[in-house]
């Protein structure tokens, strides 16, 4: 070891005995898991609905005959298994956690399915909630999955910082809303992504209108253009606009997400479907 070594291996040229090794960052998955392609959902800010686009991608993608899966990465708010009517709890053995299988045969795994009760708090630090969404990742037995979307916690802290540097992301999925403040929201989770070198591959636009059953006419009671002006900013497709619709909170408060309709995501889903993923 070189007198003025200052421990950084990683960028180091010389060949000593003791050099350090950078750790690993990356999960793997288990050995018996199969899953081809990752799609990440992420939003600069809470309360744009992105448990909700995570939920109606997944929706979509199965409709489209692909083996869907979704990994709740949202540990502190936690809300897919409501959406998908999911009641039970997550089993396992020594060498696996089982996801649970919604209705329509999509594969979910997230905290509220090894909380005893729904409502009790998860008060973790970063580091832990992060070495979670990791061995979500690495310890559940994912059945032959086409695509997995993770549903990440809103912002740019230590889980979504993880599941850019450790999980196997084919694309990622920005979630806004119209208000015009969205261009800087939607800026620091492009950003992030760029810095990461993880493909964008859109936007989505939650609450985008409202549709007038009287008269058949959009309204845009949020007002602002703002999805449509960052997607141009950015250099980015608008991949959908999702109305304001009391019958899909309706839904999602009952566990009925499989039964809504509106085809408002096939594009997205068809161009996922595309995406060439890794054998599953």
């Amino acid at each position: 070891m070189s007198e003025n070594c200052d421990n950084n291996c990683e960028n180091c040229a010389q060949s000593c005995d003791d050099r350090k090794t950078p750790p690993d960052m990356k999960a793997h998955l288990n050995p018996e898991s199969r899953v081809s392609r990752v799609i990440g959902v992420v939003s600069g800010k809470g309360g744009v609905g992105k448990s909700l686009v995570t939920s109606l991608l997944a929706v979509s993608t199965n409709r489209l005959g692909l083996r869907t899966a979704i990994l709740d990465a949202d540990i502190t708010g936690p809300s897919i298994p409501r959406a998908f009517g999911i009641q039970g709890k997550a089993l396992g053995d020594e060498s696996h956690i089982l996801p649970i299988f919604s209705q329509g045969g999509i594969q979910i795994i997230s905290i509220n399915l090894l909380l005893e009760h729904d409502t009790d708090p998860v008060i973790w630090r970063g580091p832990i909630l992060a070495a979670t969404v990791k061995q979500f990742y690495s310890d559940v037995l994912w059945h032959e999955v086409d695509v997995m979307f993770i549903d990440m916690p809103p912002g740019t802290g230590d889980v979504p910082l993880t599941v850019f540097q450790s999980l196997p992301l084919d694309g990622i999925v920005v979630v806004t809303s119209p208000q015009e403040l969205v261009g800087m929201i939607v800026g620091k989770a492009v950003k992030m992504a760029r810095m990461m070198a993880v493909p964008i591959l859109g936007l989505v636009e939650n609450m985008s209108y409202f549709l007038c059953p009287d008269n058949g006419k959009k309204y845009r009671i949020f007002g602002g253009n703002g999805a449509s002006e960052a997607a141009c900013a950015f250099g980015l497709p608008l991949l959908a606009q999702i109305p304001v619709d009391p019958q899909i909170s309706l839904a999602c408060d009952q566990g009925r997400i499989e039964e809504i309709e509106g085809g408002w995501l096939k594009p997205a889903a068809e161009l996922i479907k595309e995406i060439g993923g890794k054998p599953a």
